[in-house]
């Protein structure tokens, strides 16, 4: 771009995240929607860590992978939701240029992170059915440190070079983001410079974050499957898969909306439906995770009964 048109130009300083629509009654229902999402899903996690911790019969990997879950969980909640709720609340739908890649930088490393650590727990569960005597050798305090510190450290690297290269490009046309919160395409998207790089890297970092973690939990679970097939008794293969249906359920979830918005084509058409796909890894996942996991847990029911 020229000298002369860049003074042409209007430099962005504000985007405007335009949500799910516009309307007083629909804003007030949506607030109320996402205000109740967000404390079910703060209290729960928060439940989970509390229990696990004053549970001494809970202090095993499972759990301390769940521990580092759940509060993930509520980073990731506390990125998004509450920027949505005070947007619904006062009407103004406008962050700063700045203060939209910090949001994203912090949901990138967060959702890479969560990819890594749910092929962590995974890993934990196969070692439980599939290798049970070896179980306790194997998944030793020293490993549930070092992997559980790699999930958070990967998560945090991962998003730092695409969140640059974002952050580096230039803004200066339209400032609305079809979305309701700052994801890589739509603001790639609204950029009036070249963006072959930032979207080659965004492909390539997606690619590195979520495809390896997802082979990994899908080898586990046939592995699992396969092995709980062989055992004799209706009974004993119910309770053998029953050890990891709930983190299953989560998984399928998590991946199932990731890989509808990141895998089909990205065409104007497709926006609504992304948006809404959206919702489940961002703001459904963080609440079915605790609601999961206590109330289809039996080691958690007994540890509250034990309170």
């Amino acid at each position: 771009m020229t000298e002369e048109e860049w003074k042409n130009k209007t430099v962005v300083t504000q985007f405007i995240l335009l949500g799910f629509g516009n309307g007083p009654e629909l804003d007030s229902l949506l607030f109320l929607v996402f205000l109740s999402i967000y404390v079910v899903t703060i209290t729960g996690n928060i439940f989970i860590i509390v229990l696990t911790v004053a549970s001494r019969h809970l202090h095993t990997p499972m759990y301390f992978f769940l521990d580092n879950l759940a509060c993930l969980e509520i980073c990731y909640s506390s990125n998004i939701l509450p920027r949505l709720l005070l947007s619904y609340l006062s009407g103004d739908r406008s962050i700063s240029v700045n203060g939209c890649f910090t949001q994203y930088y912090f949901f990138g490393c967060l959702a890479a992170a969560e990819c890594y650590l749910l092929a962590v727990m995974s890993y934990d569960r196969y070692l439980v059915v599939c290798k049970p005597l070896h179980y306790p050798s194997h998944m030793n305090r020293k490993l549930c440190l070092q992997l559980s510190a790699a999930s958070w450290i990967s998560g945090f690297l991962s998003n730092s070079i695409l969140t640059f290269l974002i952050s580096n490009l230039d803004f200066c046309g339209p400032n609305e983001i079809e979305h309701f919160f700052c994801d890589s395409f739509p603001m790639i998207k609204l950029s009036c410079s070249d963006t072959h790089m930032a979207g080659l890297v965004t492909s390539v970092v997606a690619g590195v974050c979520s495809l390896p973690p997802f082979l990994l939990t899908f080898s586990s679970y046939l592995y699992i499957i396969a092995t709980v097939m062989r055992i004799p008794s209706v009974t004993g293969r119910k309770k053998a898969f029953s050890t990891c249906s709930s983190h299953l359920t989560v998984v399928i979830l998590f991946y199932w909306s990731i890989l509808t918005v990141y895998v089909l084509p990205h065409r104007n058409t497709q926006t609504s439906p992304n948006k809404v796909f959206s919702v489940f890894y961002t703001i459904l996942t963080p609440l079915f995770n605790p609601l999961i996991y206590s109330l289809r847990n039996k080691e958690v029911k007994e540890a509250l009964q034990k309170q």
